[in-house]
């Protein structure tokens, strides 16, 4: 063999593996040309497939909008919240920082009482995280929605592998203060279309859920391309759409009004122990509702709720003898009532039913105008048929505003019942038995009382401002009717109701209501309590729900309230005329409407704080003494170091100011009554260790008032009913 073969012979295989290569390459280098030419692969197209890997797109969050009373002062509004984590992997840590938590034993002490929980169980969940090898752990509820406040206390404490992860809740400032009127909107954990979790605060009652679109906002974006390292790349196309933040909604409520109601609710609530009780007030002039509160309530933060259903708008009951007041009118104004005709009272058979009068007796002979006075079912019952018919009442009740929603900005109002037919059930329904209203429809039909005939539409929300643009997109109109009745009716109306009320003779029945130069007028309302279960009235004592319709000045009247309770330990109508008389009272003096009978009569005062740091504790307890604001000193010093509240802020006389002194001996001070953020201010500020149990106001503590606490912990129990 030459040596040319054997060359040839040798080369066969590395030239077919070279054309293998070869022919890789080229099919590489096709799909190559594919891969960069094609605008599509696969279907896909690969120009949005790249910018897609490629962008980065975020939320931008509208902040929900923030709820205020009249003047401004917040109700409710959306504030940041953290929750609490610890780290418990030591790879976090190096040689020269410490990222995670190395002294579980330390750390379950020092977070212990800023959480307001028990050392032992933060332990035991700290060393349960690190035995499972657990990277971090959170709290539980305990470590949950905490306030930026808190968060501070706890980086204050400069614990190593601690860590927040921060959200969004709704706040409400005041706690059980018109709860049913702002209701509640709470933090919900959704899954966007993408698959990313996010979070809404979504309103589920009250004005919260009313106007929940309003309060919302609209959410915006931002998009952009980012390279490998996750940074903007220069000079590529930004999208973004700024968020629209929620609309700020300002109610017709007056906090320091709602605050003397929702005093005047609570001081029933303790002394009677009704199954409810509600106080409502109307601005006579406008239909402004000033102040609606209510037992039980609740704390929207807490959200303790009972019921969900708001007594102004969504209780009807049986109204009993405040109805009287639109029977009167309506045969008064169709010109056939004559006041000084006389009937026989005490009982009075209808169909095959025997109607009598409250105290089963009557007053014998009397005429009619007497009648309203007494409160006469039998009266009333007899001006059926007489003055008025069937259909006459109830097309007067109709144009009144019952059996029908009043238009207020509220959800879930109920129409009430007008479903009489019978005799019986006419007399009855006469004196308010057999029927259904609510407070909000009283409120209404009293305002026509107030306006010369004219009723006006009751509102809770006086504006709304969109805080994107400044502009105003709602606000409040004073709405009047038409003239429903005659203002020679009006004027006799009046009379009747200051009869009730002012009236020398004592068997009026609303002289308890009575307040030296003010004018007021007013009827009461007393009312059996059907049971669905047996189909007739409930027969105990007490088995009633006591009322109150009234306003004030008579010629002018610019305050209405309605008030009503159910079930009082009490049996008696009088069981509302003291809260009610104070509340008068308070109202008057806060508004300046009698200057010389409110400084008389009202106990309510208020004063804006000043600074009192370095002043002379009798100096300083004298002012609060001429302003009737409730003092407490703490220490036995004789200069002020601290306050609360602070300066600048405004007090009641239903508020409590402390004053710290410079002499403090380390003796327990009597909490009984103090509100949670009172004595919780005051433990932190005394320097005691304490652990708090419940909500409300302290009805219990460890340590008695007056003993020395050293180094021992304070258990504070809180009850809703103040102790």
């Amino acid at each position: 063999m030459t040596k040319k073969t054997q060359k040839n012979i040798e080369w066969k295989t590395p030239r077919k593996i070279f054309l293998v290569f070869f022919f890789l390459i080229l099919v590489l280098f096709g799909r190559y040309c594919y891969l960069a030419l094609s605008p599509t692969i696969n279907g896909r197209d690969m120009k949005v497939f790249a910018s897609n890997r490629n962008t980065v797109s975020s939320v931008l969050k509208a902040k929900r909008g923030t709820i205020y009373d009249m003047s401004g002062n917040v109700l409710a509004q959306t504030v940041s919240s953290y929750t609490l984590i610890a780290y418990l992997d030591e790879d976090r840590s190096t040689k020269t920082q410490i990222n995670h938590v190395k002294d579980i034993e330390a750390t379950a002490k020092a977070l212990a009482p800023v959480l307001e929980t028990d050392e032992q169980s933060l332990k035991d969940r700290l060393q349960k995280g690190k035995d499972e090898g657990k990277y971090q752990i959170e709290f539980g509820s305990a470590g949950k929605n905490l306030t930026e406040l808190k968060k501070g206390e706890i980086e204050d404490l400069n614990l190593p592998g601690l860590d927040f992860e921060e959200s969004y809740q709704r706040y409400y400032p005041n706690g059980d203060f018109a709860s049913y009127i702002l209701g509640y909107a709470k933090a919900n954990e959704l899954i966007d279309k993408n698959g990313n979790p996010f979070t809404s605060i979504d309103g589920e009652l009250g004005i919260e859920a009313k106007f929940d679109d309003d309060l919302k906002g609209t959410d915006g974006y931002l998009m952009y391309q980012q390279d490998r390292f996750g940074y903007k790349i220069p000079d590529t196309k930004e999208e973004r759409i700024d968020a629209l933040d929620g609309k700020n909604i300002y109610l017709t409520l007056d906090s320091s009004i709602q605050r003397f109601a929702e005093t005047e609710v609570k001081n029933m609530q303790e002394k009677y122990e009704p199954e409810w009780t509600m106080i409502a007030v109307m601005d006579a002039k406008t239909g402004d509702i000033l102040a609606s509160a209510s037992t039980p309530s609740f704390n929207p933060n807490l959200r303790n709720i009972t019921s969900y259903e708001n007594p102004l708008v969504s209780n009807a009951f049986e109204p009993g003898s405040t109805m009287k007041i639109y029977t009167y009118m309506c045969a008064i104004d169709k010109g056939t009532y004559k006041g000084d005709e006389t009937f026989k009272s005490g009982s009075i058979e209808v169909a095959d039913a025997v109607i009598r009068d409250w105290n089963n007796t009557g007053w014998g002979t009397i005429n009619y105008d007497k009648g309203f006075e007494y409160s006469s079912n039998v009266g009333v019952s007899t001006m059926i048929n007489h003055f008025i018919d069937r259909d006459e009442l109830k097309d007067c009740f109709r144009k009144y505003g019952f059996g029908q929603s009043t238009g207020i900005d509220l959800s879930r109002e109920l129409s009430g019942n007008l479903g009489f037919q019978y005799p019986v059930e006419v007399a009855n329904a006469a004196f308010g038995q057999g029927i259904t209203t609510t407070a909000i429809q009283h409120l209404k039909a009293l305002s026509m009382i107030a306006n010369d005939g004219q009723e006006l539409t009751p509102h809770i929300v006086s504006k709304i401002v969109d805080p994107n643009t400044g502009k105003t997109t709602y606000k409040r109109k004073v709405e009047k009717t038409a003239k429903l009745v005659k203002q020679t009716t009006i004027d006799k109306i009046k009379d009747l109701m200051d009869n009730v009320v002012n009236s020398d003779d004592r068997e009026a029945t609303g002289k308890r209501y009575h307040i030296d130069g003010f004018d007021v007028i007013g009827k009461t309302g007393t009312s059996q309590i059907y049971n669905e279960k047996t189909g007739g009235y409930l027969k105990g004592s007490n088995d009633y729900i006591y009322s109150f319709a009234g306003m004030y000045p008579k010629d002018n009247p610019e305050i209405i309230i309605y008030a009503a309770i159910k079930q009082p330990n009490i049996g008696s109508s009088s069981t509302l005329s003291t809260s009610i008389n104070t509340l008068m009272q308070n109202i008057a003096k806060y508004k300046n409407m009698f200057e010389e009978e409110t400084n008389n009569n009202s106990s309510v005062t208020s004063l804006t704080l000043d600074s009192y740091i370095n002043q002379k504790v009798t100096d300083v307890k004298e002012v609060m003494d001429q302003n009737h604001i409730t003092t407490t000193i703490i220490g036995n010093g004789d200069k002020v170091i601290n306050q609360y509240p602070n300066k600048g802020e405004t007090v009641l006389s239903y508020d409590r100011v402390f004053l710290i002194t410079n002499g403090n001996q380390g003796a327990m001070p009597d909490l009984t009554g103090y509100t949670r953020s009172e004595a919780i201010y005051l433990m932190k500020t005394l320097g005691y260790d304490y652990e708090l149990e419940g909500y409300g106001y302290v009805s219990a503590q460890s340590i008695k008032a007056g003993e020395i606490v050293g180094d021992n912990t304070v258990k504070i129990t809180l009850n809703e009913k103040q102790a």
